[in-house]
């Protein structure tokens, strides 16, 4: 399993937009997300800076690199591009995060 981290940012007003849309998140992308290798995936708020950031573990053999093709991932970006800063095709702008501590002992806590 591997754990990465990114930020997004979310367009001022739009929290509970946001937040609204991801509580009705539709079961097709949860399916997809699961098959793409997605096992846990969380996503955070800053209020003082609009930022989200998000956390996700995944399978070793993930097929995440899959997931722009699909109508459903693209259905979901177009549906959110009004709440969040994303490209011209509708992928959200992600900013990759680099873990720099992680409490010693994790892994032997974890079954």
């Amino acid at each position: 399993m591997e754990t990465i981290a990114f930020r997004m940012v979310l367009n001022p007003g739009m929290r509970d937009e946001y937040e609204r849309r991801h509580n009705e998140i539709w079961p097709e992308l949860v399916d997809a997300l699961h098959q793409a290798g997605v096992r846990d995936y969380s996503i955070y708020y800053d209020d003082a800076t609009h930022h989200l950031f998000a956390v996700l573990t995944r399978t070793a053999d993930h097929t995440m690199d899959e997931l722009p093709h699909l109508a459903v991932m693209r259905k979901w970006w177009d549906y959110m591009a009004d709440l969040m800063q994303t490209a011209t095709d509708h992928t959200p702008l992600q900013q990759p995060l680099s873990r720099v501590f992680r409490l010693p002992g994790v892994d032997a806590l974890q079954t």
